[in-house]
């Protein structure tokens, strides 16, 4: 499973509110997991970042 796939899995999960909860910080920028999921799935630079910053924090398995 890729980790796009594996962050949406996690993502479904989440209770509705902690989707406005800051989940990683890139580039000085703080992004909730709303935000994070639009980057995400548009294939954002910042979307692959934060997809690695999720993996070394041991967010997404």
């Amino acid at each position: 499973m890729d980790k796009k796939t594996q962050f949406l899995k996690v993502y479904a999960n989440l209770p509705l509110g902690a989707r406005d909860e800051i989940v990683a910080v890139v580039d000085g920028e703080p992004l909730t997991w709303k935000s994070a999921k639009l980057e995400i799935e548009q294939d954002t630079p910042k979307g692959k970042q934060v997809l690695e910053s999720l993996t070394s924090l041991k967010i997404l398995p």
